[in-house]
């Protein structure tokens, strides 16, 4: 059991998790605000000897250096790779610090998002229609870059509701391909389907003017990566060139702000995998984490 056990702003725990965390920590105390800097992070970690965070503030080296009986730091976000974390891992890990992430919580919200707003467009629901007539998704050719757990569930979705689904990714998915979800080289992919799906890692970006140059005209690009999987000049070229469109859930995930007012970008302005389900589902995760760490 730790000691102090210190949330450093809003980490989207259930109420019942909240409690939870007094079996783990003989002290409680959890912000609900974001830190302005650094110095106030660390004067809220104080003592702590375990905290945790969101995806909203960083936990660096400097903080690290003066916050000496940190044992545990728990991220209430998705850790992908240390390069893209919001806490110094590598430091941490000199330190002592144990550091777990967690991944895969919002997932399912994600592949409602795509699907309601692919089809608003394809029928023209409340906004222009992406050709004469309405399109169904059956037989639509859609490309998937990344075939992670949100691309996976992204192309398990499009293809029971019968789009030819087509994937490129680092690696090859043998068990993805024998499910009839064909791999294509990156070209070929941007080349040869109509709606195409960047599904990546944060701070991952493919997209420049070379591979908007083959995706060519008359395609919906999705972005559900945390960060842009683009470089923002080069998708603004394309969809000011071309009868294109660009869909993303947040700004974060456009890249530029200013870009919202683009006619031909569709941007909810909130992250879709922030339902119930997915804080309840974080929540198992981090309590998860918690146990393990305090063995």
């Amino acid at each position: 059991m730790f000691e102090k056990l210190v949330a450093i702003e809003p980490v989207s725990l259930v109420a019942d998790a909240e409690k939870r965390l007094y079996d783990y920590a003989k002290e409680v105390v959890l912000f609900t605000d974001i830190p302005a800097d650094n110095d106030e992070i660390i004067r809220r970690i104080g003592d702590a000897d375990a905290v945790l965070l969101s995806y909203t503030s960083r936990i660096d080296r400097y903080v690290l250096e003066r916050c000496a009986k940190i044992k545990y730091i728990g991220m209430c976000c998705s850790l992908y790779s240390e390069a893209s974390a919001n806490v110094d891992i590598a430091f941490a890990r000199e330190k002592g610090i144990t550091v777990l992430g967690i991944r895969d919580y919002g997932d399912r919200g994600v592949v409602e998002f795509v699907l309601s707003e692919l089809i608003r467009l394809l029928h023209g629901y409340d906004r222009p229609m992406w050709k004469e007539l309405p399109e169904e998704l059956t037989g639509l050719k859609v490309g998937i870059i990344g075939l992670g757990v949100s691309g996976g569930m992204i192309a398990d979705a499009l293809q029971f509701m019968g789009a030819k689904v087509s994937y490129f990714s680092r690696s090859r998915k043998p068990e993805r391909e024998a499910a009839g979800i064909a791999y294509q080289p990156m070209e070929e992919l941007l080349s040869g389907n109509d709606v195409l799906f960047t599904c990546l890692n944060k701070n991952v970006i493919l997209l420049h003017e070379k591979e908007f140059a083959a995706m060519g005209n008359g395609k919906i690009l999705f972005n559900t990566s945390i960060g842009p999987s683009h470089e923002v000049p080069a998708l603004l070229d394309w969809l000011n060139q071309g009868d294109n469109y660009f869909i993303c859930d947040t700004v974060g995930a456009l890249g530029d702000e200013a870009a919202v007012s683009n006619p031909h970008i569709f941007c909810a302005n909130v992250s879709a995998g922030r339902t119930r389900q997915a804080f309840e589902l974080l929540s198992e995760k981090v309590l998860a984490n918690l146990e393990q760490a305090s063995c």
